[in-house]
């Protein structure tokens, strides 16, 4: 992991990669390194840190117009220069850029020709001699027999200086796409790498092999077979990698919020009969009629939105819902029931442990549809079916307008159950104008940063903060917490309000902020008996609320419009999400590429 990126054609090759590895820096990563073939053969550089490093120190004859690219989010060896990508082989003519993790690497250490010498502690260079030392003269066929010997998860990039008129890649695990450009040939991680030259791609799939030359490609299976590809338009634009007069890609992606809901909601609303159209789905009333239960399967934020539309599920259709971890239930042997709907969430679609989830769940025969933000992706077409966000591209690794528009499609999924089923027309169009308010009412709730900006500078100054709230509001808090931790360092915990007497209040002290998100339901003088316990224990009080009522005794009271009761969650959460960002500010954070994290999770 994390992100590659590689050129074929006339024009040099150095500019393009540096180019793309630095539009795959959203994904996260702590090296990077190119490597090129031209007249005087390969020549490889790589370094620890960013990109702009890797540039800066980039030697000035570095020719050539084929060559691959990498940034490198660790997984075997620290964060290095001899740990970053490109590996070599032994001879130095060969070069391999790979994202995944190679289970069984030390086995295949054990195969290498004696006396290899191993420069680096990763598994990928591991690849780099076992291809090299494969009985075949053609690169494609010396991948071929390498990759038959090796388990796990990779996508990888291979040059030759040999064979310098192609580059071959394959996939099993891990994004790897074909782009199409004019007289030259490009492949990547991601589009967004790519996407200043074309926006014709060809995404490959699990056990695909790929021989890309200046003028076209061919591809096959790891037995030779020949497939058949067609590209695709991609869906990431140039513009959705800008910054647009904001300060950081987070920023400006919480301030779209209210344009990616109405894009989420464009063309699935179903005013007749007060319900939701959502075509993606191929589920018949008699499907829904039939469904004894819901279960959501993600991770991180996707996970977290999931509790929120299990929820709703329940609340609506009164189908009995529950989320859970897909690194979980990938691994515990679950049941899989004919009448439960699984719902696989995830925002790039390349989640890795939430399509070994979806495999395990189609393999048991049971039915899968996705909630992903990235048409094309790996869980979208294993899914087949399911509703997509329309959130537009995302650039930093904190999601902000991918969850809220999660919640979104899940509550145009649970709207479409529950009047499939129990729910009357008019608790169906009291959603429906809702939904259609929502957007306007998270514009007023951004319009109050200011104010969580001042709030935010007292959760910086801590080591550790909790967040609470009830039954709704416990969904909000959970990923308020996940916010602030990812982007701030700051230790974050949530639990239920109730839950505090439980233990966790005996770490309430003047030291440690409580953040507490308390919808005006009919909860609200539970909620404030919860924080009466915390202020008799002087702990200090933020408190996120769409009521009008007075709270006493807080640090701050950010406060949002109203909002339908099921909807008060994703309102509620944008404070937080602002709150998240201005503490990362304040303590002098990398906002949009917090340390150590990813943004799209391709390995275990």
């Amino acid at each position: 992991m994390c992100g590659i990126v590689g050129i074929i054609g006339r024009q040099p090759a150095a500019p393009v990669l540096l180019e793309g590895l630095a539009r795959l820096e959203y994904r996260g990563y702590d090296s990077a390194g190119v490597a090129v073939l031209g007249r005087s053969g390969l020549r490889v550089h790589k370094a620890e840190g960013r990109v702009a490093h890797l540039s800066a120190t980039l030697p000035k004859r570095f020719a050539g117009t084929v060559g691959i690219g990498h940034t490198r989010w660790a997984t075997h060896g620290e964060p290095s220069d001899r740990n970053a990508h490109p590996h070599t082989d032994a001879s130095g003519r060969l070069a391999l850029v790979h994202n995944g993790i190679i289970e069984n690497a030390d086995a295949l250490r054990d195969q290498l020709p004696a006396g290899t010498e191993l420069r680096s502690e990763t598994d990928t260079e591991v690849l780099a001699h076992l291809i090299a030392a494969q009985d075949a003269a053609d690169l494609e066929e010396r991948v071929r027999m390498a990759l038959r010997l090796v388990e796990g998860a990779y996508g990888i990039a291979v040059i030759d200086a040999r064979q310098p008129d192609r580059i071959v890649v394959a996939r099993n695990g891990s994004p790897v796409l074909l782009a199409i450009g004019a007289r030259e040939m490009l492949v990547a991680s991601d589009a967004a790498a790519v996407v200043r030259h074309t926006d014709q791609v060809v995404h490959l799939d699990d056990g695909e092999l790929a021989v890309v030359a200046a003028d076209g490609y061919r591809t096959s299976t790891l037995d030779g077979e020949p497939t058949a590809k067609a590209p695709e338009t991609s869906s990431v634009s140039a513009t959705a990698l800008d910054l647009g007069g904001h300060p950081h890609h987070m920023h400006k992606e919480i301030h779209e919020q209210p344009e990616a809901v109405e894009r989420a909601l464009r063309g699935r609303v179903e005013h007749r009969f007060a319900t939701a159209h959502l075509g993606g789905l191929e589920l018949t009333p008699k499907d829904v009629l039939a469904l004894r239960r819901v279960k959501v399967l993600g991770c991180g934020s996707a996970y977290y939105a999931g509790l929120y539309g299990a929820g709703l599920v329940e609340a609506l259709a009164r189908i009995p819902a529950d989320a859970e971890t897909a690194s979980e239930h990938r691994y515990r042997n679950p049941i899989i029931e004919p009448d439960t709907l699984y719902v696989a969430v995830s925002q790039s679609g390349e989640t890795i442990d939430t399509l070994a989830a979806v495999q395990e769940v189609q393999r048991k025969g049971g039915t899968v549809i996705g909630i992903v933000n990235t048409p094309g992706s790996t869980i979208a077409r294993a899914c087949g079916s399911g509703i997509f966000l329309h959130a537009g591209h995302e650039v930093s690794v904190t999601s902000t307008k991918t969850f809220t528009s999660t919640g979104v499609a899940f509550a145009l999924l649970a709207l479409l159950l529950g009047r499939t089923r129990d729910l009357g027309p008019a608790a169906g169009r009291r959603l429906l104008d809702g939904l259609a308010a929502l957007p306007d009412a998270i514009r007023a709730a951004l319009a109050t940063e200011d104010e969580v900006a001042a709030a935010a500078k007292a959760i910086a100054g801590a080591e550790s903060a909790f967040f609470i709230g009830r039954v709704r509001g416990f969904h909000a808090a959970l990923e308020g917490a996940q916010k602030l931790k990812e982007v701030s360092y700051v230790h974050a915990e949530a639990y239920p309000a109730a839950e505090l007497k439980h233990g966790p209040l005996a770490l309430i002290s003047p030291e440690i902020p409580t953040v507490a998100v308390v919808p005006d339901d009919e909860l609200w003088e539970k909620n404030m008996g919860s924080l009466a316990e915390i202020r008799a224990r002087r702990g200090p009080l933020v408190v996120v609320t769409d009521s009008d009522r007075d709270v006493a005794e807080a640090l701050a009271v950010l406060r949002v419009p109203r909002t339908e009761p099921e909807l008060a969650p994703l309102l509620l959460g944008v404070p937080l999400q602002l709150l998240a960002y201005h503490a990362a500010v304040h303590l002098g954070r990398d906002v949009d590429k917090p340390r150590n994290l990813a943004k799209s999770v391709t390995v275990e």
